[in-house]
């Protein structure tokens, strides 16, 4: 999958060095932004909106 389209939280600011997300068909790809060659890792859809949903409630 060479045509992601990779972006970073708002939350990260001006910061080069952050984790970057983008969205699959089945679910959600995350890179590191300062180390691109060594790929994203691909997560399912269950465990993508668990990870939203743990990350949200932790914010509230």
């Amino acid at each position: 999958m060479t045509d992601l389209v990779f972006r970073k939280s708002s939350y990260s600011g001006q910061d080069q060095d952050c984790v970057e997300v983008a969205d699959l068909p089945c679910g959600a790809a995350v890179r590191d932004s300062k180390n691109l060659a060594r790929g994203h890792v691909p997560f399912p859809v269950a465990e993508w909106s668990a990870f939203l949903t743990s990350a949200c409630a932790s914010q509230s």
